[in-house]
């Protein structure tokens, strides 16, 4: 019998924040590019506010929101479970969250064994 393995899953308090965040803006995305300041953050988008590309992967969706992370930031990350929570302070610049007074902010673990063979790792 194979579980299913996600990517990417958050917790009950970034659920909430991402709820909060969808009834002031409607359908919000995530994207991670990996890059300096704001880039290493998970950032909340308007759907359609930010282009994905070819560059970038989606790990599945949180909340009902897509997540999407570049795929050079994808390769140092793709042996971990991406965990989306919640802590104090501003968010990105542009990140939807930045009013409410919270953050995004990812932690992780390390896929087991059998979670990586279950997602072809």
């Amino acid at each position: 019998m194979t579980t299913e393995v996600s990517k990417v899953v958050a917790t009950d308090t970034a659920l909430a924040l991402i709820e909060k965040v969808k009834t002031k803006h409607g359908p919000v995305m995530f994207h991670q590019s990996g890059g300096c300041c704001d880039g290493s953050s998970p950032m909340c988008y308007a759907q359609g506010e930010f282009l994905i590309g070819d560059s970038d992967v989606w790990l599945g969706d949180i909340g009902d929101a897509p997540f999407y992370m570049s795929k050079a930031q994808y390769e140092y990350w793709r042996n971990t479970q991406l965990i989306i929570d919640v802590v104090p302070g501003r968010g990105g610049m542009f990140s939807l969250e930045g009013p409410e007074g919270q953050r995004f902010l990812t932690r992780s673990r390390m896929f087991t064994d059998e979670e990586r063979r279950v997602l072809g790792l």
